[in-house]
C-alpha cells in the first residue's frame, strides 16, 4: 500500500529582536538586576533578612560559607537558566543569564559598602520594595533572576498543584528555614520583606492605571452604550448573547476603561438601568484600537 506523500512543516520562524528593542531591554535588565543587587547588600543580606528562592537559599548558603553572595545565584541559577532554554526560549534564558550575571557582580562590588540602615524593620520594607522594583522590570523584560519559577512549571504539569501553589510551598520552606539559621524574629521580618517584594513586582508589572474590562447585559444597552461614547468618550462593541433560562435575545456591551473611570461608568449603568448586569475585571495589557490611557476631565 503506497502512503501518501506527507508534507514536511516549515521550520518556525523566531521574530528577531529590532537593535531599538534589544537596547531596550538590556537596559532595564540591567537597571533591575542593579536594583536587587542594591536591596539584597544594602538592605536584607546585612541584617540577616531572606528572601524567597534563590535568592533566599544564597543569602543562607553565604552566611554560612562566608563565601560571596553573587557565587551561590551565579551557581544555583545555571541549572534553571538550561531548563528555562528548553521550556521557554533562547532569548528568555539570554535575558536571564545576562541579569544573573549584573546581579551577581552586583552584589560583589557592594558588598563593601557600609549598609544604610541597622533597623531591622526598615531594612525589611526598603530591601523589599527595591528588590521587588527591580525583579519586576527583569520580568516585564522578559527575563527572571530565580529558577524556582520555571522549576515551579515543571512540577505543575505532573502534579495537580498550581504553579503559583508550588513556589509559595517552596519560599515558605526557604523564609521558615530562616529561623533556625538565624533567629526567630529575622524569619518574621524575612516574611514582611518577601510579601513586600512580591506586591512590587506585581505593581512594576502591571502598573498603577491598570486597565478594565467592562461587560453590560441590559435592555436598555443602545441607551447605555451611546451614553459611555458621550460621556465617557470610549468606543464600545455590541455582542449578541442569549438568555440560559428564557433563551431570549440580549444585546452585551463590551469596553475597556480605566480604574479612574470605573466609578463614572458605574454611574452611568445605574442612572440607565438599575436592573442591569454589570462584570468588571482587570486587565493587565491593552494594545490596538483606539484605545488610549487619559485624564478624567
Amino acid at each position: 500500500m503506497i502512503k501518501p506523500a506527507v508534507k514536511a512543516r516549515p521550520p518556525v520562524q523566531h521574530r528577531r529582536l529590532t537593535r531599538a528593542k534589544f537596547l531596550r531591554r538590556a537596559v532595564f535588565v540591567t537597571i533591575g538586576s542593579a536594583l536587587v543587587s542594591v536591596g539584597l547588600e544594602l538592605f536584607l543580606v546585612p541584617n540577616n533578612i531572606i528572601d524567597g528562592g534563590v535568592v533566599g537559599i544564597s543569602i543562607i548558603l553565604a552566611y554560612l560559607t562566608k563565601l560571596p553572595i553573587g557565587l551561590f545565584l551565579l551557581l544555583l541559577n545555571l541549572p534553571f537558566l538550561f531548563l528555562g532554554y528548553k521550556q521557554i526560549g533562547k532569548t528568555f534564558a539570554l535575558s536571564t543569564l545576562y541579569g544573573v550575571t549584573v546581579m551577581s557582580i552586583g552584589t560583589y562590588y557592594l558588598h563593601p559598602v557600609e549598609v544604610l540602615t541597622t533597623d531591622p524593620l526598615l531594612s525589611a520594607v526598603f530591601g523589599g520594595v527595591i528588590v521587588g522594583i527591580g525583579v519586576g522590570l527583569v520580568i516585564r523584560s522578559g527575563g527572571s533572576l530565580d529558577g524556582t519559577e520555571i522549576v515551579a512549571i515543571l512540577f505543575s504539569k505532573k502534579t495537580p498543584f498550581s504553579v503559583g501553589e508550588i513556589v509559595m510551598f517552596f519560599n515558605l520552606f526557604i523564609l521558615g528555614s530562616a529561623g533556625f539559621v538565624f533567629t526567630l524574629d529575622r524569619a518574621m521580618y524575612s516574611l514582611i520583606a518577601y510579601f513586600i517584594a512580591f506586591k512590587m513586582i506585581d505593581i512594576t508589572i502591571e502598573g498603577f492605571d491598570e486597565s478594565k474590562s467592562v461587560w453590560i447585559i441590559s435592555d436598555r444597552s443602545k441607551e447605555i452604550g451611546d451614553t459611555i461614547l458621550s460621556r465617557l468618550g470610549r468606543g464600545v462593541t455590541y455582542l449578541k448573547g442569549e438568555g440560559g433560562f428564557t433563551g431570549d435575545g440580549k444585546k452585551v456591551i463590551f469596553c475597556v476603561i480605566t480604574r479612574l473611570e470605573e466609578a463614572k461608568l458605574k454611574a452611568i449603568v445605574e442612572e440607565k438601568d438599575p436592573a442591569a448586569f454589570l462584570a468588571v475585571g482587570n486587565i493587565h495589557d491593552v494594545k490596538g484600537g483606539r484605545f488610549r490611557k487619559k485624564d478624567i476631565h
